[in-house]
């Protein structure tokens, strides 16, 4: 199985018709300094580009699964794609593995939390504006608009917009970056066109169509391309959370709660499915920066945190159902 000629690798373990739970990862990763594809140890700390999102994860994952071989109470899937950091909206991994029968009952994909388990995740809502100015000659730029200074000013008034204030009980605001700004066509030109790529993570919430028609009440701008990814929810009472919570906890000595995570998730590949699914992922820092690192003990408290879940899990579902 493949996206782009790039792999999509699964695993199996246990027996067919068991509950089943959807282990998820990804193996690529945001640019980086050559210096930070050299993986670097100190003390606890395992640093380089992707050792938190997700590689050590993935790892962990790996490990797992050779430790639940022999159990015969649940069947694991494992499936790691290639893409999860594409801009591409369209034919993603995620999406190809569900929709090629990957499925089950719950799904935990190992974004990165720091062991808590992420029950809500903001949508993407990436756009590119079309800011223009006015040309004149370098020397006398007075006599122009500039785009790219304009281009700036639109960035402050979409962070200056009413849905950027918002705030839920999981999330604090939406994230709004500046991600990338392209313009000019000569140095001593006052440039009278410039592109800007602003990437909105919005809350569960929200509307982004909304979001879109605040943007377009912006001067001299106008949104020629958008990027999305749909918001991520799960009932943080659901038996597959609560379980999850419970089998972390005895791994992490700052307790487990449910958390938001501010990053867009591949579990809206399944939960666009109706498949719960979170994200869970071991205990690090500094993702898509310059200071990456995932904690050495982490990873092993991690993977004893899934085998563990996974093992409970049949008791688990029992007494759910005797509850009920």
């Amino acid at each position: 199985m493949g996206i782009r000629g790039l792999p999509v690798t699964t695993a199996a373990v246990g027996p067919h018709g068991a509950p089943t739970i959807l282990l998820h990862g990804h193996i690529d990763v945001v640019p980086g300094r050559p210096e930070q594809f050299q993986p670097r140890v100190d003390g606890d700390k395992l640093s380089g580009r992707g050792a938190y999102d997700m590689k050590g994860a993935v790892a962990a994952l790996l490990l797992a699964m050779a430790d639940l071989r022999e159990q015969d109470g649940v069947r694991v899937l494992l499936g790691i794609v290639p893409d999860e950091e594409s801009e591409e909206e369209v034919e993603r991994g995620g999406d190809l593995l569900v929709d090629s029968g990957f499925r089950g009952d719950f799904a935990i994909t190992g974004e990165p939390t720091d062991m808590h388990v992420g029950v809500a995740a903001k949508g993407v809502l990436a756009m590119r504006l079309h800011v223009t100015g006015r040309a004149a000659h370098g020397a006398t730029p007075w006599l122009g608009e500039n785009a790219i200074i304009k281009a700036l000013e639109v960035f402050r008034g979409i962070e200056s917009l009413p849905f950027a204030s918002r705030s839920s009980e999981l999330f604090d605001r939406p994230s709004i970056n500046l991600g990338r700004i392209l313009g000019g066509d000569a140095l001593n030109k006052v440039p009278d066109t410039c592109y800007i790529d602003v990437d909105v993570r919005y809350l569960p919430e929200q509307d982004p169509a909304e979001i879109l028609a605040q943007v377009a009440t912006l001067d001299d701008s106008k949104v020629i391309s958008t990027f999305s990814r749909p918001p991520a929810t799960v009932d943080p009472e659901s038996v597959w959370v609560r379980g999850l919570c419970a089998a972390a906890a005895r791994h992490h000595g700052e307790g487990v709660t449910s958390v938001g995570r501010d990053g867009a998730s591949d579990a809206v590949s399944f939960l666009r499915v109706g498949i719960p699914a979170v994200g869970f992922g071991p205990a690090g820092a500094g993702h898509h920066g310059p200071d990456e690192w995932v904690s050495i003990s982490s990873l092993a408290s991690y993977r004893k945190a899934i085998v563990d879940f996974v093992n409970a899990l049949p008791a688990m579902l029992a007494e759910d159902g005797a509850a009920a």
